[in-house]
């Protein structure tokens, strides 16, 4: 006797609407294989679809497989990432790619345990790769399907909850098809990026909105709850934009830990600090017109930090060593070809603008 499992409403007006409307056009769909998968939801967290498509392009055009990212050097890897923040995620993605070369002889796995195990997956990301790359049946539940489900479902609560957290899990493994489960979850995905948005979802187009308890009990500008507010610290610096007789710019690479770790960034000072004498104290020898440019503010997930950009043309002086002169001296559109942080970037653009 076969058993037909039941029919669920729910998956089922979700395929239809991503059959009719989904997204079947991105780049990690042309063609979609578990490690362009793998990247591309990787490279979406926390960052927008639009902003990650010419990053993505990129990278796998640089970087086509495992063995390829397992290989490359620091220096290409955070250039390839410029831009898209959250660096860790790419150290993440080398250290998992080493281990996918030297342990799943340069296969993606397509086991979930073997998948958690690697730098920088988690339990969506894991299902992603196995529904969407492997087509093995798998639940995922990135920001759009959780705030899906926290409209469709009523959940209470800010999803980072672990009580809310579980009660998504088991809704998302409760709707999971077992065929066609990779255009299930991208159809999830796909309602929550373009219909079931963070302000002003369009219920009108959403093929789920006649079962959806948030519409029906007036609570979808209140679903998911949002986070317990907390206020950043701020924090400030002078970043020392050095330049040298030639024009070019000097940059050190950061420490390997902390912010920005691992990639190239001008000499910073305290910002109550007197550029010109932190200079002297090195070895560097101001020698024209010093430059404050306007105040530069970058939001970390933990706290806000304002940038002071001086411009200093320095010469080394002859009389002393000198201690912090010797750093990595670029021209500016060189250094633009380097791992930067998106504001050391920014600064750098407005140099390469002066120099061209």
């Amino acid at each position: 006797m076969t058993i037909v499992a039941p029919a669920d409403p729910f998956a089922d007006r979700v395929l239809a609407w991503q059959a009719a409307h989904g997204r079947h056009d991105l780049p990690w769909q042309r063609p979609r294989t578990p490690y362009r998968v793998w990247v591309s939801e990787v490279m979406l967290q926390q960052t927008q679809v639009k902003t990650v498509i010419p990053y993505f392009e990129r990278f796998v055009a640089r970087l086509p497989g495992p063995a390829a990212l397992a290989a490359v050097d620091d220096d290409t890897l955070h250039a390839l990432w410029s831009g898209l923040g959250y660096y860790r995620r790419a150290r993440h993605l080398q250290r998992a790619a080493c281990i996918v070369r030297d342990v799943h002889g340069g296969k993606v796995p397509d086991d979930l345990d073997a998948l958690l195990a690697l730098p920088g997956i988690g339990r969506s990301t894991a299902g992603a790769i196995l529904s969407l790359g492997h087509g093995i049946p798998a639940p995922l539940l990135d920001g759009n399907v959780r705030r899906l489900f926290c409209r469709h479902f009523a959940v209470p609560g800010w999803p980072g909850l672990a009580r809310v957290e579980r009660e998504l899990w088991q809704l998302a493994e409760r709707h999971l098809p077992g065929a066609e489960a990779a255009a299930y979850n991208q159809g999830l995905m796909d309602l929550g990026a373009l219909v079931c948005t963070p302000r002003k979802p369009d219920c009108e187009a959403c093929p789920l909105a006649d079962s959806c308890l948030a519409r029906l009990e007036g609570l979808v500008e209140r679903l998911p709850e949002p986070r317990p507010r907390r206020i950043n610290p701020q924090r400030h610096t002078r970043m020392l934009l050095l330049l040298d007789a030639q024009g070019r710019l000097r940059l050190d690479r950061r420490p390997p830990t902390g912010i920005w770790s691992g990639l190239h960034s001008p000499p910073e000072c305290d910002h109550d600090a007197d550029p010109e004498a932190w200079c002297r104290e090195r070895g560097l020898v101001p020698r024209g017109r010093v430059e404050t440019w306007p105040e530069v503010r970058h939001a970390f997930s933990h706290y806000r930090l304002d940038i002071s950009p001086v411009v200093i043309p320095v010469a080394p002086d002859p009389t002393r060593i000198k201690e912090g002169a010797d750093g990595d001296w670029y021209k500016p559109s060189q250094a633009l070809e380097l791992g930067l942080p998106a504001p050391v970037r920014r600064l750098v653009e407005q140099l390469a603008q002066r120099e061209a």
